[in-house]
């Protein structure tokens, strides 16, 4: 009777585990092609982003943050995602990931708080793709939080999420 107590346990684990990689790693429905975003939400707590159009969701993505998690950034360094309103302030081709999307970050109410605290908050958030030559991590990547602070998806998403969101698109980072 213990016997078969422990292999339920271990047979449950096994599909709980596998259901956990399915979600954390499997590639989801592409984005179309034509497709246009006019607002991102970044949950930190449920380690997803959303790419929205006129209110409905396009397309909802499974990220990984800044690897100080959890808590709201309050200076520069401590690796922490933000929490607040901001923008796409532009965007890097070139950058140390694959392409990268600049957020606005500082805002005027995070400087104003790290000014109180005598500190830097901090700069160069960015939504973008894995670490240049680490691309066949993939959905890997998802199963902890890596980043210095930023939003951090695959190669294959950060390039639709590059084609269907244009410079100044409002993002939303909530805890």
């Amino acid at each position: 009777m213990k016997t078969r107590l422990v292999m339920a346990a271990m047979l449950a684990a096994l599909v709980v585990a596998a259901v956990w990689v399915a979600v954390k790693v499997a590639p989801s429905a592409p984005l179309p092609q034509n497709a246009v975003a006019d607002r991102i939400l970044v949950e930190k707590s449920q380690q997803r982003m959303t790419l929205y159009s006129n209110g409905k969701p396009l397309k909802t993505y499974v990220v990984a943050l800044g690897k100080g998690e959890p808590g709201k950034k309050a200076r520069r360094g401590d690796l922490l995602t933000p929490v607040g309103n901001y923008s796409i302030r532009g965007r890097n081709p070139n950058s140390a990931a694959h392409l990268s999307l600049w957020i606005s970050y500082p805002n005027e109410e995070d400087t104003a708080q790290a000014a109180a605290r005598g500190v830097s908050p901090g700069s160069f958030i960015m939504i973008h793709g894995i670490m240049n030559g680490y691309g066949w991590v993939g959905g890997f990547h998802r199963f902890m939080n890596w980043t210095a602070g930023c939003v951090a998806v695959t190669n294959s998403e950060m390039d639709e999420i590059w084609r269907a969101v244009p410079d100044g698109t409002p993002v939303e980072i909530v805890p």
